[in-house]
């Protein structure tokens, strides 16, 4: 399966691992009247759906940031990835989570100039 990283480009799976549910960035208050249920909640209790669900990965063998990648459970196509923290900024902001800018396939920078050597006389 490869994971398109926003930042670095395609990768293979095998560079991540996964945490689980995409819902863990929503944390409970720990000093809510109801914290401990919450806190039961969020740790224990999953869903364990079939088709889309959104999950989080970390991206342990490079550059180890958190990503939200939305995949099909049932074919692991994946749908969509993003920053987790940009996730969770969207989400307390009451947005919709950002969207990455739409990279070309195949376009590259050219990174380098072809500098002309200056013959030198005798």
């Amino acid at each position: 399966m490869i994971i398109n990283h926003p930042h670095l480009g395609p990768r293979d799976a095998s560079e991540f691992t996964i945490l689980g549910d995409a819902s863990l960035i929503n944390r409970p208050d720990w000093q809510a009247d109801d914290a401990d249920n919450a806190f039961y909640t969020y740790l224990y209790l999953r869903d364990n759906p079939a088709g889309l669900h959104r999950e989080l990965w970390f991206h342990e063998q490079g550059d180890r940031s958190w990503l939200v990648v939305t995949r099909d459970t049932r074919t692991h196509a994946v749908i969509d990835v993003a920053i987790a923290s940009d996730v969770a900024k969207a989400a307390k902001s009451g947005s919709a989570a950002p969207k990455k800018p739409a990279k070309k396939a195949g376009a590259k920078k050219a990174a380098t100039k072809t500098v002309k050597a200056k013959g030198k006389g005798a």
